[in-house]
């Protein structure tokens, strides 16, 4: 059932639900992390997005990351499972997330070099300076997933 996300939000309009999402964790050689500056929020957070009915979080993880990133990947391991905190869209929709966060590798495809509907750009950021981010699950994911890469390290 594509789109699933557009389908719930007419029966409920911008009452408060919770959506399932999955995103994905890239990092370059200098261990810097691939986000996506959003158009509907301007800030920025991992590539990944809500889950069609029928899909499962991994299948989720590669499909939004192309749509969000330009970038095919495939999934190397799940970090965790992410349930706290809201997204408060500009439109008036409020979601609480629960995403489920995967470590990916770049199989094909290549960073936008464009505008896209969801994507202003895409940029790599050390995970000690990042931009502002869409929300404090954005934020909990980031810094798991920067104690789960020091965890492989050592």
């Amino acid at each position: 059932m594509a789109d699933y996300v557009h389908e719930i939000r007419k029966l409920v309009g911008h009452r408060p639900i919770i959506m399932n999402t999955a995103a994905g964790i890239l990092v370059n050689a200098r261990q810097e992390v691939l986000l996506n500056e959003r158009v509907d929020t301007g800030n920025w957070s991992l590539p990944g997005g809500y889950l069609e009915y029928g899909e499962t979080y991994a299948q989720a993880c590669v499909r939004e990351y192309k749509e969000d990133s330009g970038i095919d990947v495939a999934i190397v391991n799940r970090i965790d499972i992410f349930d706290e905190g809201d997204v408060h869209y500009p439109n008036g929709d409020v979601t609480q997330t629960i995403t489920g966060l995967f470590l990916v590798r770049q199989v094909g495809g290549q960073a936008l070099d464009h505008a896209t509907n969801e994507t202003v750009r895409v940029k790599y950021f050390p995970f000690d300076q990042l931009p502002p981010l869409l929300n404090q699950q954005t934020q909990d994911m980031l810094e798991a997933a920067r104690q789960y890469l020091q965890q492989q390290k050592g």
